[in-house]
């Protein structure tokens, strides 16, 4: 089996061939823009057959370069919510998912990309359908409109498609390999190293209707992103736009308080409550960002229907369990 990973170097990419590493595939090839050379390490201690540049990679795939693919995981993207530049994300997001996608086709190429649930903005329903889809910003905007034009061509449920064509709104997915991200990186991430620097993590006050840390996003572990996108790989009969996250938001509080606690227990500190935590100043809550107001969704969960409905029943960890194991992961390599 010969695949394809774009944004390999990036954090769901690097994950997604790990999980293919161990299964015993190594026939990759890797794709992504390496100008920030750092970002080398999330593929130094993986199995790939190929490394490809993403500026040349879209017309020689076009061309049929690479010989019969089977499969392309279509990880690479601008993921910055904050990036102004429209033409710029729609260049990366849009155009070249087009471009992608058509050639897949044209070849007899299964399709799994990345979407986002980014798509869904100011929404307060996360299911995958027009009326709930609200994007705040270029980035998810640009995601919906790949979508779009999928639906339009292949159908609500992408059933006209001439070979698998799956795509996953991701939701807040966290975990190992994602610290060339920056500012882009988890909470859970930014916390480790707030919490190793100052014995403290940071999190926004009261926003939206919610108290300090209280408001509540669907955090997805890694592994189980990972898991899902390999159910699809195992089911080529599976077609359509689906959410990828747990299905049950959970506040930001918990979190901080999964961070504080592990890191805590690491040190053989009992653990607290979350009121102990605040009063001891261990969660400092500061003032939400003026640049954030009204770009900002304050409540996502994923509603898990039509992945179940196509027979995925893959059970995803909670913040406590995915969280935990994280902070342990980060502390070993620190």
């Amino acid at each position: 089996m010969k695949i394809v990973v774009t944004g390999a170097a990036g954090f769901i990419g690097a994950n997604i061939i790990q999980g293919l590493n161990t299964r015993g595939i190594n026939d990759i090839i890797a794709v992504d823009d390496l100008t920030d050379g750092d970002k080398f390490r999330n593929l130094a201690d993986l199995q790939i057959a190929d490394y490809i540049d993403a500026d040349d990679f879209y017309e020689l795939f076009a061309e049929a370069a690479f010989g019969d693919v089977d499969v392309v995981f279509h990880e690479g993207a601008c993921s910055d919510t904050m990036e102004p530049d429209g033409k710029y994300m729609m260049d990366n997001n849009y155009t070249l998912s087009c471009d992608l996608f058509s050639a897949c086709q044209e070849q007899g190429t299964r399709l799994l990309y990345a979407s986002s649930a980014a798509t869904y903005g100011g929404s307060s329903t996360f299911r995958e359908s027009p009326e709930f889809e609200k994007p705040l910003n270029v980035y998810g905007y640009s995601k919906l409109l790949f979508d779009q034009k999928l639906r339009r061509e292949l159908g609500p449920d992408f059933s006209g498609a001439q070979t698998q064509v799956a795509g996953f709104r991701y939701f807040n997915v966290y975990g190992p390999r994602e610290q060339h991200k920056g500012r882009m990186a988890s909470v859970a991430f930014h916390q480790f190293n707030q919490y190793r620097a100052d014995g403290k993590v940071k999190l926004f006050g009261e926003y939206g209707g919610y108290g300090p840390g209280g408001q509540m996003r669907d955090f997805v572990f890694i592994d189980d992103v990972v898991a899902v996108n390999l159910w699809f790989l195992d089911n080529p009969q599976a077609s359509g736009l689906f959410n990828l996250g747990t299905g049950k938001a959970q506040a930001f509080n918990d979190v901080a308080l999964t961070v504080v606690n592990t890191l805590r227990q690491q040190q053989g500190e009992a653990a607290l409550t979350l009121e102990e935590a605040a009063r001891g100043s261990l969660i400092d809550y500061m003032d939400f960002p003026t640049a954030l107001v009204g770009k900002y969704q304050s409540y996502t969960q994923a509603d898990l229907t039509a992945l179940r409905a196509v027979g995925c029943k893959h059970s995803f960890a909670d913040v406590q369990t995915g969280v935990a194991a994280y902070m342990n992961v980060l502390a070993k390599s620190a």
